[in-house]
């Protein structure tokens, strides 16, 4: 049976991991050998008020964590924002059969810092799992390296400089894990290359059948779910690779479409937007007229 549990500071993490008290009231560094691996001896779905940043190691990770030929093995990276859910294994497999960290750290750490107001910029925090940072044997290096440093702080007695010193080093790893993710996304350019042509003949498929009248524009998260990939993740590999998000793409051919429907066909304009899934006409004739620069009637002149 599926529990699920809610934890809301880090010292209520260290209780149910059994890994003592807590050095620090709202960021830990938590060694996943030193995890007590009775605590969890229950399916759950942990809820937790903090960002967890993750290393893990050993074969687990090629499957779980989405690792291909392509990729590096010196380890996996996974990222968590607040309220989002992990799933903790019945068995306790991923526990017993791979080593490395859990770096957690609540948001009223980073409250009033410049670095909260960027936050959103770390798009990996919403990936998935199976889109994890696979690191090389230098760039598992040098976040470790960061890690220490940020353990090494925070460890010490707190004095006015602690925290200003500790959100610099927690923003220098999300912005190396920003540079490394941009590396992978160049090593997996093949593969990648593969995933536009799925995502062009997705957007052929859908408008090519009756969805749009019946269901309208499809989203950026009906794509997402149908490539197999989180939104922001396919946002982010589109963009590296075309210079489009999502949602620039789905815009890109909505308006090639309709182009060669106002050219090719007499179909009034009303119908045509329709047709392409806009509730209202003149919604259409306005992303229309934003992206060319002319109205629907202008350009069929």
């Amino acid at each position: 049976m599926e529990n699920s549990i809610r934890i809301e500071s880090i010292s209520q993490l260290h209780d149910l991991i059994g890994y003592g008290k807590p050095k620090h009231p709202l960021i830990t560094l938590i060694d996943v050998k030193e995890i007590d691996p009775t605590v969890s001896t229950l399916d759950l779905d942990v809820f937790t008020n903090f960002y967890t940043i993750s290393l893990k190691e050993g074969n687990s990770c090629r499957n779980k964590y989405g690792r291909q030929y392509y990729d590096f093995e010196e380890g996996s990276l996974t990222f968590m924002a607040p309220e989002q859910a992990l799933h903790v294994d019945e068995d306790n497999a991923e526990l017993k059969s791979s080593s490395g960290w859990l770096l957690c750290f609540h948001p009223d750490l980073i409250d009033k810092s410049s670095l909260a107001k960027k936050m959103s910029q770390y798009t990996f925090f919403s990936y998935a799992s199976t889109e994890a940072l696979h690191l090389s044997e230098q760039e598992k290096i040098k976040i470790t390296a960061i890690v220490n440093e940020i353990r090494n702080e925070f460890s010490q007695n707190i004095d006015i400089f602690s925290q200003d010193l500790i959100i610099s080093y927690v923003e220098l790893l999300l912005n190396h894990c920003k540079r490394f993710y941009g590396r992978q996304f160049i090593t997996r350019t093949k593969v990648n290359k593969e995933v536009i042509l799925r995502f062009e003949a997705l957007l052929n498929s859908y408008f090519d059948s009756v969805k749009p009248e019946l269901d309208g524009l499809p989203s950026v998260k009906y794509c997402a779910q149908e490539m197999g990939y989180s939104p922001h993740y396919l946002s982010d590999l589109l963009k590296k690779e075309t210079g489009k998000n999502t949602q620039e793409h789905i815009h890109f051919y909505l308006i090639e479409r309709a182009k060669a429907m106002l050219i090719e066909t007499e179909k009034p304009v009303n119908m045509i937007a329709i047709e392409l899934g806009f509730e209202y006409p003149q919604h259409f004739s306005k992303l229309f007229k934003n992206k060319t620069g002319m109205s629907p009637v202008e350009y069929r002149k």
